[in-house]
This record gives structure tokens, sequence and C-alpha cells, in this order.
């Protein structure tokens, strides 16, 4: 298996799988021991489920119900991407003979949709509205999982758990509130041995993603009316919105406000030639003379000397990438990264600012290892010769486009340092 969280790959004989599966299943219900071809996430499951107690043979119960399920769904932040959810996924589900289910972050669904036949047979299991499919109460089974260990997860047949839900496959997906990266709970397929392909998996990942990025749409994180904003995230020169104008900086400039959004405590002379400049025979004459051009593009009252300060808070867009990733946002902080930092900029604290917020981003990528935002970036022109990236993308998607890709990179990274025409790509970490 080349990708361990997808139960079924193209190819495999579902009926000869299952028979295994079913026989893995009795050897550890029997004797506690996992044998092959158990998949290691579903092994572990297996473990987790066992030391909570979960029996085989162990019926969903009914937490909420009827007025108490309405007023519970009504105010949960899932709610408002339920349109979402059956515009994506409905005819999917209905037209597969499949279903739609979304669970909240304490395993319990809270929306069960789908063709009919199929609900009254999950019906039979207790797969409804108001239950409780926690792997703590279920074993293990695609919503209660994903929730469980925060990634995409599917589960086939005699993977699960509770042995009258082995006839079942499912996929699901943890569905993350985009300001603070905390699980709101997951997005779920579920239906016959049709689900098992990785398409499923891929399919409610991508939901997944959507509902995060129009949930930071419906509660967008914006600064206050009045509050200037700049942006300077995949651009050589700032853009500066200040007042209703709109404005493009210098590069000079451009820097300068970055540093001093940053310091809102201001920074003298001293350290904004530091800061600026890697030619230490630039005077403070020079720096005088750039930030009195800047106050007259800034207009009266934005900028402030003795110390260098501007005198209101500006929203910089990669604080508000910073303040994603520091709270675990990771789908949300990598939609809100355009680009790297100025990138044309060789001043010494931008520069050290470009990698840091980069190699921040990349890096809770690489963690998450969800192979949509690993492509985007290995794609996006910053990320093209990211070879740490893209090992992570060949481990958890592991095409042949992107094996072929991995493999060039490998061989043009590996060539001697003053090979003729080289142009510093063998640095593996984007600027």
């Amino acid at each position: 298996m080349t990708d361990p969280w997808v139960a079924l790959e193209p190819g495999a004989d579902p009926s000869e799988h299952a028979r295994m599966l079913r026989r893995a299943h009795e050897t550890f219900t029997e004797v506690g021991t996992v044998p092959r071809p158990v998949r290691s996430v579903v092994a572990e499951s297996w473990r987790r489920s066992a030391r909570a107690g979960v029996g085989p043979d162990g019926t969903a119960s009914v937490e909420l119900a009827d007025g108490d399920l309405g007023a519970y769904r009504a105010e949960h932040p899932l709610a408002r991407v339920m349109p979402l959810f059956r515009e994506l996924m409905g005819t999917f589900a209905a037209d597969g003979e499949h279903l739609l289910a979304v669970c909240d972050a304490h395993g319990r669904l809270l929306w069960v949709e789908g063709h009919p036949t199929t609900r009254r047979d999950a019906g039979r299991m207790n797969f409804v509205p108001g239950a409780r499919w926690a792997e703590t109460a279920m074993g293990t089974n695609a919503p209660g999982t994903a929730v469980a260990v925060d990634r995409p997860v599917q589960v086939f047949a005699a993977e699960h758990f509770i042995r009258r839900v082995q006839p079942w496959t499912c996929a699901a997906a943890p569905v993350h509130d985009p300001r603070t990266g905390r699980v709101l709970g997951a997005v779920d397929i579920t239906g016959g041995d049709g689900l098992a392909h990785p398409h499923s998996l891929g399919f409610v990942q991508a939901v997944a993603r959507a509902a995060e990025s129009q949930l930071a749409l419906l509660v967008p994180e914006r600064p206050a009316a009045d509050t200037p904003e700049l942006t300077v995230l995949g651009r050589d020169e700032a853009q500066l919105l200040v007042g209703g104008r709109k404005m493009r900086l210098s590069r000079r400039h451009s820097e300068i406000l970055v540093l001093l959004a940053r310091h809102p405590e201001g920074l003298t002379g001293d350290e904004l030639l530091c800061a600026l400049y890697e030619d230490e025979s630039v005077t403070p004459v020079t720096l005088r003379a750039e930030l009195a051009r800047l106050r007259r593009v800034l207009g009266p009252g934005l900028l402030e000397s003795r110390p260098y300060r501007l005198t209101v808070p500006v929203e910089c867009d990669v604080a508000v990438v910073e303040r994603r990733l520091e709270t675990g946002a990771v789908t949300a902080a990598a939609t809100a990264y355009t680009g790297p930092l100025l990138p044309g900029s060789q001043a010494p604290a931008v520069v050290r600012l470009r990698h840091r917020l980069a190699d921040g981003l990349r890096t809770a990528l690489i963690a998450r290892s969800d192979p949509d935002l690993l492509a985007d970036w290995a794609h996006a022109p910053w990320g093209e010769d990211d070879l740490d990236v893209w090992r992570a993308l060949a481990t958890v998607r592991p095409t042949a486009a992107v094996r072929a890709r991995l493999t060039a990179l490998e061989g043009e990274l590996a060539a001697p340092a003053d090979w003729p025409g080289d142009t510093g790509r063998r640095r593996a970490t984007p600027a």
C-alpha cells in the first residue's frame, strides 16, 4: 500500500481484501494481535478502541433527539456550511446510493442525508442524527476516527471495529475553525464498496477544505474600517490602503513600512539602518531623506520620529498568516499566503522575516500531510523546487507525475554546485 490513509488501491479485489480483513479482525478480538494486511492507521485505531472498552458487538447510542438536536445543530458552526456540503456532495450521495454525514468534534452525528434506502439501512445500526459515533464509543469508523486523529481517513469493510458496521465503507475529513485551528467536526461519505477508492478520500478532503475557506469568508478576518492595510506578500512593491486611498509604495518604502508595522513601539535610526542596509557605509542622512519622502507619500500624522514609528496600528498580510499558523489554522494560513514577502528585497531584516514566514508555513504543511495543500505549494512558483515538500507530497500522493518531478528535482540538486548554468536552484527552502 503506497498511501497508508487509502483503504483499497485501484485494481485490488474488494471481496478478497474484505475476507482477509474479517480474519484479521477475528484474530485481534480473540488474541489481541493485529496481523497483516491491516493498515497501521487501522491497527492503531483498533487498539485505541479496545482500550476504550468498545466491544465488537456494540451499538451506537442516540444522545441528541428532537428539539435538543435541532437547537444544537442550529447553533453549531458547521450549520453555516451545510448548504455547501449539500451542493458539493448531495447529488453524488443520492446518485451513488451513499450518505452525506456531518459530525461534531465529539463524534456525534448532526446530519445524515442521502439515498432513502441507504438511510433506512444505516438507521438499523443507529447511523442517524444525534447518535454518538466517536471512536471511543463505536470504535474504528471514518467520522469518529477522523476527529480522533485529526486526519482524513478511509475505512473499508471489516476495518470497522463494530461487526454490524463492517458491510459499509466510509471516508471522512476533519473540518477546522479557520481562525483557531480547532476541530469543529468532520464531513463523511458513507456507502458500499464503491467508495473504497482513493478518489472518495480526496473528495471529502476537498470538501472539508472548501468548508474551511467558506467559514473564513463568512467570518472575515478584517481590521477596523479605519485601520490601514499593508499588502506585501507575493509582490516587490507594497500596496497600502489608508483612509480609502490605495497607494503603491517604492521598494524601500515598502521595507520600512513592513518593519515599522512589526514594531509599533518604534525603531531608532540606527536600528533601521541595520535592518534595511547591507552596506554599512550608508549614512543616517540617507535614511532620514528616505523617511522624509515616505512621510510626504503617507500624508500628515501617520509617521513620527524619535523613535521612528507609525501613529496607528497597521494590519499587514504577513501578520494574518502568522496568527493563523500560531493557532493551527494551516489551511487558512496557506490561503492567505499569496507568495514570498517582498521577494526582490535584500534588506537583511526583511530577508530574515521572509525565510521565517515561508519556513514556518511549509513546515506546517509537511506536518499536516494534506496532499492538496502540499500540491498547492509544490506547484506554486515559490515551491516548484522545494525538495522537502515534493518528498512529502510523494509520500501522500505517489502519482507518476509527482514521482517523476521528485526524481528530476533530486537529480538537479545532486549536481555539482558549479555546474554551468547553476542559478541557485539547488536550495530546497524557498526564499
